[in-house]
Formats: C-alpha cells, structure tokens, sequence
C-alpha cells in the first residue's frame, strides 16, 4: 500500500472511523480519570495521559501487525472482532469501576493503564484494517486518539442524536472482520479461487450484526414498554 492512493485514504478513513467509534468508554476513563484535579492540572493531565497511551497504542498494534503474519491468527483475529462489533451496539457497557484519580501522575497512569487494557479492541482492528502499512497505523492513531480526547463530549452527543453512526461503526469492524479472515494465509487461496466467497462474507457479518443489533435493540425497547405499562 503507497502513500497518497486511493487504497491508503480508505485505510486511513477506516481507521479513523474505527477509533472514534470504539474509544467512546476511553473517553469516558479520560474524564473520570482527571476530573476531580485542579482545573490548571487537568488539560496537562489528559495532555500527557494521552501522549503516553498513544504511545503505548502504536507499539501495541505494531506488535499485533506482526503477529497477524503468522499462518492463522490473522484468521483468529478476525474471528475475535466478531463480538467487538457486537458488542459496540450495546449502549450500557461503561465500565462503573473507573474512580476518579487522587493526583496528577495517578491520573496519568490511570489513563494510560485503562486505555491499553480498554483499547484491544481498537488495536485489533486498526491493525486489521491498516493491512501491514506502519505509516497508516502512525497517522490514523495520530488523527483519531486526539479527536477522541479533546472531542468526546461532542462525539458522545453525536452518537446519541444519530444511533446510525454506532450502526456504521459495527459494520466498519464486522467488515475488517471478513476481510482478514478472508486474507488469512491458511485460508486465502480458497477465497481467492472462488471470488464469490469474500463478497459473501462481508454480506453475512455486515447484515449479520447490524441487523441483528437493530432488532435486539427494537426487542429491548418493546420490553421497557411492556414493563412501564405493566407498571402502572
């Protein structure tokens, strides 16, 4: 993949989407982490928080990147963000564990501590969706982790205003998804052979979920109406 093609804009786009839809808990960690400093202590402390988890991030994904070579694990991977796109659909997963940091260095090691082990999902399917490209990972981590941070009461807001962003979030991963189980190395010249064969599996995971996340949805909001009126 070279820099400046059509190929590298979608990566790019693809990632940046997937870490504004799947960081909405990290955001969350951010400002529970350094709300209760000083107002001058808490841009520093979400500054230098970040920096730190950013960095961290990009050693991660490079990490997975190489892993993902290996005969069979990108097939695993693959299989493991599955339930990441499911999951994303559930809007009552925050985790109520987070505690509001004491001081300033333990609000930055909240922040980045929370932020690798919330973020592995993220770096799943960035690493999926970056297909080896280093620089891509570099730039779309540089873009979207800042926008998650200084961004998130907006991103939040516009995720409950149009539900259809978390909807296009899920089918960005369930499609990384498929195209890593279909490039897998242990399983890619079978897809290759039969070119039908990857286009159906996008189709099967990307209206899989989010059809299946919709009614869900649609099933639970019939339940809290069915208990209100049963209520009254």
């Amino acid at each position: 993949m070279d820099f400046l093609t059509p190929e590298f804009f979608s990566g790019l786009a693809a990632i940046i989407l997937l870490d504004l839809v799947l960081a909405g808990d990290n955001a969350i960690v951010i400002a529970l982490a350094a709300r209760n400093l000083p107002r001058e202590l808490q841009k520093k402390a979400v500054f230098w928080g970040t920096f730190g988890a950013v960095a961290l991030r990009i050693v991660l994904t490079f990490a997975v990147i190489w892993l993902l070579k290996l005969p069979g694990l990108m097939l695993i991977g693959g299989a493991l963000l599955v339930p990441i796109a499911w999951k994303l659909l559930k809007h009552d997963e925050h985790d109520p564990a987070i505690t509001p940091a004491a001081g300033f260095w333990a609000a930055i090691r909240t922040i980045v501590i929370a932020d690798a082990l919330m973020g592995l999902d993220n770096v799943l399917a960035i690493a999926g969706a970056a297909k080896g490209h280093m620089g891509l990972v570099v730039l779309g981590l540089a873009i979207s982790v800042p926008l998650v941070v200084w961004g998130s009461t907006l991103i939040l807001k516009l995720i409950e205003r149009f539900p259809v962003v978390i909807y296009i979030g899920a089918a960005a991963v369930a499609w990384t998804a498929a195209r890593m189980i279909a490039h897998d190395p242990l399983v890619a010249s079978w897809f290759e052979a039969n070119p039908w064969a990857p286009w159906t599996l996008d189709a099967i995971l990307v209206i899989g979920i989010c059809a299946g996340g919709w009614w869900r949805a649609r099933l639970a909001q019939r339940g809290k109406a069915l208990s209100h009126l049963s209520g009254q």
